[in-house]
């Protein structure tokens, strides 16, 4: 797409995510329109459009996915319809941003790189985790340098620090018909830590679901089966050994962090503050490691997208074939705690 064309994009789905960071950001690109959008109800869709200006509403995603005037499909829905408006969009030609996670499971995740391998000439992405992406490119690089020397664990706690809560009503993510596998932060962590170490080979896995049933929106009640606790050791790639942590049941756990620990050196990320910090052999306490401005990227999402699709770079955060791996673990933790067996990752 030359650099010189308008850019004309349709919103399916208009999430807390979609409304506070995709519209805005779009808006404030030169050479970019938000043509239409189509929401969970035509009231929601309408209350969208009048708020961000959109001039149109469609009545259902396939009309908007058919309409000739739109170049890019952004999807902010759950989990459920990623693929399917993926699939529809790529076979209507259109450019695809996907909300994150990237589909329900690791097969519709796979349909969906297949069929971006099918048009190159599309863009494919995924939202990406953002919980590190101010931190990445000093991450890779100290490894790169050696500051850890060889590998050998790591350890990934991303835990709520509130205590049960039997009464809140069913949420979406509560739901695996809208959500899949994923499983609280674990897909969004996982992708994070890919990007440092890579994936994972084999997954060892517990869940609990501490609250079976809750009622929804509507006062019905439904059976809960999505964990809100789950205890992962993982063999990585790279040879380190991998324990995770997620849990919405832990009250006064610390924020989420991640360890790194080397043969020669340890490094330590504190998400709740953005803090890096580290030690080498001989030191006896962590210190902060400085983030070099040039090297703190940050969130980026729909500038990356719309360079991708006038050519001026390639789509880094988060490609499908990214997504594909995230899936594969996820899948693969549900499916050893289901099973109370080792599962390869690289199999599903």
């Amino acid at each position: 797409m030359p650099t010189t064309s308008a850019i004309r994009i349709g919103i399916v789905g208009a999430g807390a995510n979609t409304r506070s960071r995709h519209i805005p950001n779009f808006k404030s690109q030169t050479g970019v329109e938000i043509v239409s959008v189509c929401n969970r109800s035509p009231e929601s869709s309408e209350k969208t459009a009048k708020e961000f200006g959109i001039p149109r509403v469609c009545q259902h995603w396939k009309e908007l996915v058919e309409s000739s005037d739109i170049d890019a499909v952004v999807i902010g829905t759950w989990p459920y319809l990623h693929c399917p408006v993926t699939l529809a969009a790529l076979a209507a030609g259109k450019h695809v941003l996907t909300e994150a996670r990237m589909a329900m499971n690791a097969a519709e995740a796979r349909l969906m790189l297949e069929a971006s391998r099918r048009n190159p000439h599309l863009v494919t992405q995924v939202v990406p985790s953002p919980y590190t992406l101010k931190i990445d490119r000093t991450v890779q690089k100290l490894l790169a340098e050696g500051f850890l020397g060889e590998l050998q664990a790591l350890e990934v706690r991303a835990s709520a620090p509130s205590f049960l809560d039997r009464e809140s009503l069913l949420h979406w993510r509560h739901d695996r018909d809208l959500s899949g596998f994923s499983i609280l932060g674990m897909g969004i962590w996982y992708e994070a830590v890919m990007r440092w170490v890579g994936e994972a080979n084999t997954v060892t896995a517990m869940t609990r679901v501490s609250v079976k049933q809750r009622k929804n929106s509507s006062g019905v009640m439904k059976t809960v089966s999505v964990p809100d606790h789950v205890d992962i050791l993982a063999e990585m790639a790279c040879g380190a050994q991998g324990r995770f942590q997620f849990s919405a049941v832990t009250g006064l756990a610390p924020g989420p962090e991640v360890w790194l620990f080397g043969s020669e050196g340890t490094l330590r990320y504190d998400a709740s503050s953005e803090k890096l910090s580290g030690a080498r052999r001989g030191e006896t306490a962590l210190h902060e490691i400085a983030i070099p401005a040039e090297l703190a990227i940050g969130w980026r999402v729909e500038e990356e997208f719309i360079n991708a699709l006038r050519r001026v770079e390639q789509v880094k955060f988060t490609t499908f074939e990214d997504g594909l791996k995230y899936m594969q673990f996820t899948e693969a933790v549900s499916r050893s705690a289901d099973s109370g067996v080792l599962i390869n990752v690289q199999h599903l």
